[in-house]
Parts: structure tokens; C-alpha cells; sequence
């Protein structure tokens, strides 16, 4: 490990996080085994190894679904205020390891040390919120047509929820699904991404003391790291009534087909394409940081990261000369470092996808204004860092209408917010949106029926930062599936109508008379 890493403690955080030189990649409560392959977790900031971890087989599966059964028929039981006392805990716990998980996660995965911390502080607010839902899982009641009948509507756990992530948000995702999949009743399964698995073992490291701490059953908490044919038995698996997925949108397509074929339910978060449009009324100071922040934060690796920037002609040209001296400075480094604007890509496959993609751009005919390049020399010796890019380009290009998971950003010039708005509609995708005017119209157009189609539309602010309060993800390929607030909460339970009848008659449905 390089002396600069040293010194930012992550051999003490890895210590803290019970991560080991050597790790076993199943958990179920307090209990490790695995009899997979092993595989590497390397860093992009620096390219060292930081851990190993031997994956979970086909054995290993079968035994962590069974404790999940088992452990679903006690945890069910529990009241659901006390599961949210539960779910409190793992808050608190997460409170004071926040130091240590966020500094793991800006290692693991390469993004800036204030965005792990932050990720981190999503899992501890995503917490508090679930603590309150857990007293408000409510149903309705309505009134009856047939006098002396009670009718009401409530809800149950579903069952095993199973919850695979991405790499660019190693444990907030996680920490958003099981909240509130815990306070509703049900128990959870986990297989993170294989390119940040040690960010997936610290998590459930912490919550197992939370399950010891409170005499719980194993299985409410369980741990896969392992390969695609494993998350693929917990896709076509009919024990697990739930599949949350977040990836790309063609491996969510096959999650969606297989999972409906079986009748289960799943959760989608699939690719965003996200554009700004910064109309001639825009505050262009505002405009400026949140479409930097939103292209280069986490280096373009965020689902809701913006790839396009939809502009007014009349402001056409100074959005792109500030855009162009705000590039020129950011410093490009190591995450870890808080002077540092721009971390790594997570690994050289990625870098590659950023190379390709710009070829693509140039050969349709995008004109670069600032141009991308992969950074080489003391400092980037992972060979994951790259120079963040800006093209103007024309909407229809291919590769504009494709995700780039990476420092990207496409400028598109238009003249009326008609045209903007039909412009921002027109990719596959739809997760985030925005608006930047100081025009009310312009504002209201843009959040009506004939405004944006994105699951996301904000005025003022950019695409990424979504608050966990909202429930959070997109429609088109984006997948529809929702996460976080709101009342999301009622994708993890099933839906049951009761009617009472406290007579002593039966009256039958359409004045039907059955007499015995």
C-alpha cells in the first residue's frame, strides 16, 4: 500500500470494519462460510489489492435461503414498531462507523471522500426515516354496501426480498431497500457488485452486531457475494418473493422478464440519460455548478449523473465558455484527498467504455470543446482516471442516446422550451430531470402533463442529490421500480381486502337468494 494511502488510515478503517487480508464472501447473522471461487478487490485509486474474499457457491445458497425462511416466519411476528426499534439500532451503529464505512467506500469504489460520507449519511437518514413508517403501516377503511359489514384494507410482509446492487453506490442502495423491507416484516438477501464486495461485508459486519446485540434469528440479514449464475438463481428462485435490482438496463430487462415469468414482483433501477435544460431566464452561476457537479461527481458514475445540457441559443455560448473554464479547474486525483474534484472510474473496463464512447461521438460528428484523455503518470498509476469531457453534439446521435457511465457531458442547443422539453424526452431513459429559470411558467411547463417524463424533475437544482424523503427512480428503461420514501414502503408488503360481517345474516353479492 502506497505511503499517500497510509496516510489517510486505511489499514485502521479496514481494522475497524472487520475486514480481514482474507474474507468469506456468505453471512447469515454472525456466520461466514463460502465454497466459491475467490476473487480480488482491487482499488482505483491506487490500484493495490485491498482484500480477498471467497464467494458463495451453490451449497452456500441453499443454506442462506433456508435460514432466510426460517428466520422470516419469527421476524414477521415481531411488532412492527419493534422492528423499527431494530432498524433505529442499525442507525445508531451506522453513526459511528460513518467515518470508517464512508473512508471504505471512497477506496473501494473511487468516489471523493465527501460523496462515501454522504453516501453513508444516506443509510443513516434512510434509518430514521424507515423508524417513523414503521408506526404508519397503515391500511384503509371503507364503507360497506351490505348493512352490519366491515370492510378494511391492510398490509403483510411479502416474504424473502432479494436485493442486488451496483458498484457506484456500494451500500446506500443496499441500506434503502432493507429499512424498509425490515420494519415491513420481511428478511433480506444481498448480493452486492463482485467489484465492491468488501463495502457489502463491513455493512453486514455492523448489522450483525445489531442482530446479536437483540437475540434475533439468523437470516434476517444474509450476504452473497458471488458470480452472475448465483444472482441469477436468486432472480428465477419462487422463495423469494421480491427481487430489487439495480444495474443496466439490459441485464434489468432479464431480471424483469424472468421474475414476472414466476408471478414475483421485482424492483427495477436501471440506466438514466439525464439532461439539464438552462433556459435564456437561468441563473447562470447556478446553473454552471450544478451542471459541473452533476457530470463529474463520482466521475460520471452516477445513475442520475447528467450526460446532456439542453440550452437556450440566447445563452448558448456563455454556458459553454464558463462550462470550459470551470473544467479547466478541476483537479483529477486521489478521492481520498479533499482537495481532489474528480476520483478514478472503477476499473479499466470502464475506462474503456469512456474511450470507445468518445470515439463514437467523434465519428457521428460531436465536436469536442474539451477534450477527454486517460491520465497517466504519479498519481493515476491504477490507470482508471480520466479527463472529464465536454462534446456539443445533436440529440439523435446513437451514442447520446445511450448511458455512459462516465465524465461525459453533451451540450444541445435549442430555441424554444417546447423544444427543450421534447429534446430532454427523447432517449430511452427516464430517471432525472431539470430545469434551470427563474421563469414561473417556464417552471410549471416543466413539471406538468406536457413537462418532463423522467420519475425525477426538479427546477433550480441539478439531476443527482435526490433526497431520501422522495421516492426515487425513473420510468421508460429506467425500469419504474421505486425506492427510499415516500410510500414505497408498500412495494415490500402485499395487499389484502377484509370484510367483517358482524350480522346474523349472509346477504349474497348481486341480491343472490340461496336459501337452505
Amino acid at each position: 500500500m502506497s505511503k499517500k494511502v497510509k496516510d489517510f488510515g486505511i489499514e485502521k478503517t479496514l481494522k475497524n470494519l472487520g475486514i480481514k487480508d482474507e474474507n468469506k464472501g456468505t453471512s447469515v447473522g454472525g456466520k461466514y462460510f463460502a465454497s466459491g471461487k475467490t476473487i480480488e478487490s482491487f482499488s482505483p485509486v491506487d490500484g493495490n489489492l485491498i482484500a480477498k474474499i471467497k464467494t458463495s457457491g451453490e451449497s452456500d445458497y441453499d443454506k442462506v435461503i433456508e435460514t432466510a425462511e426460517k428466520a422470516f416466519k419469527e421476524f414477521r411476528l415481531i411488532p412492527a414498531p419493534k422492528r423499527g426499534e431494530i432498524v433505529r439500532q442499525l442507525g445508531q451503529k451506522l453513526r459511528e462507523y460513518k467515518d470508517d464505512l464512508g473512508k471504505l467506500v471512497s477506496y473501494e469504489m473511487g468516489k471523493s471522500l465527501q460523496e462515501g460520507l454522504g453516501e453513508v449519511q444516506e443509510m443513516i437518514d434512510i434509518c430514521d426515516f424507515a423508524v417513523g413508517v414503521s408506526r404508519q403501516l397503515h391500511g384503509y377503511t371503507m364503507h360497506s354496501e351490505r348493512p352490519g359489514h366491515r370492510m378494511y384494507e391492510q398490509y403483510h410482509p411479502l416474504g424473502i426480498v432479494g436485493i442486488i446492487t451496483a458498484f457506484n453506490f456500494p451500500v446506500a442502495v443496499w441500506s434503502w431497500n432493507t429499512a424498509l423491507a425490515w420494519i415491513c416484516g420481511n428478511v433480506t438477501i444481498w448480493k452486492p457488485s463482485e467489484k465492491t464486495p468488501l463495502c457489502a461485508i463491513a455493512c453486514q459486519n455492523i448489522m450483525n452486531d445489531v442482530l446479536k446485540e437483540n437475540n434475533l434469528p439468523e437470516g434476517i440479514s444474509s450476504v452473497l457475494v458471488a458470480d452472475h449464475e448465483v444472482g441469477q438463481r436468486l432472480v428465477d428462485d419462487k422463495r423469494v418473493s421480491l427481487v430489487s435490482f439495480t444495474g443496466s438496463t439490459r441485464v434489468g430487462r432479464m431480471v424483469s422478464s424472468k421474475v414476472a415469468e414466476r408471478f414475483g414482483k421485482s424492483i427495477l433501477e436501471l440506466g438514466g440519460n439525464n439532461a439539464i435544460i438552462i433556459s435564456q431566464d437561468a441563473d447562470i452561476n447556478m446553473s454552471i455548478i450544478g451542471a459541473v457537479f452533476g457530470a463529474v461527481g463520482t466521475a460520471g458514475q452516477r445513475c442520475t449523473s447528467t450526460r446532456r445540457l439542453i440550452i437556450h441559443e440566447s445563452v448558448y455560448d456563455e454556458v459553454k465558455n464558463r462550462l470550459v473554464k470551470a473544467y479547466g479547474q478541476l483537479k483529477i486525483g486521489n478521492p481520498l484527498d479533499e482537495t481532489n474534484h474528480v476520483g478514478p472510474l472503477i476499473d479499466v473496463d470502464a475506462v474503456n467504455q469512456y474511450e470507445e464512447a468518445i470515439k463514437k461521438c467523434k465519428k457521428e460528428g460531436g465536436k469536442f470543446i474539451v477534450e477527454g484523455e486517460v491520465l497517466k503518470g504519479k498519481g493515476y498509476e491504477s490507470g482508471c482516471y480520466v479527463k472529464p469531457a465536454i462534446a456539443e453534439v445533436k440529440n439523435s446521435y446513437e451514442i447520446v442516446q445511450h448511458e455512459t457511465f462516465a465524465p461525459i457531458l453533451y451540450l444541445i442547443k435549442y430555441k424554444t422550451l417546447e423544444e427543450a422539453i421534447a429534446i430532454q424526452n427523447d432517449v430511452p431513459q427516464g430517471l432525472s430531470s431539470a430545469i434551470m429559470t427563474q421563469n414561473l411558467r417556464e417552471a410549471e411547463l416543466f413539471l406538468s402533463h406536457a413537462g418532463s417524463d423522467c420519475g425525477i424533475a426538479n427546477v433550480n437544482i441539478g439531476t443527482s442529490g435526490a433526497e431520501i424523503g422522495g421516492a426515487f427512480g425513473g420510468e421508460k428503461e429506467t425500469g419504474g421500480g421505486r425506492e427510499s420514501g415516500s410510500d414505497v414502503w408498500k412495494y415490500y408488503m402485499r395487499r389484502q381486502t377484509n370484510t367483517i360481517n358482524y350480522t346474523t345474516q349472509l346477504p349474497l353479492a348481486q341480491g343472490i337468494k340461496f336459501d337452505i
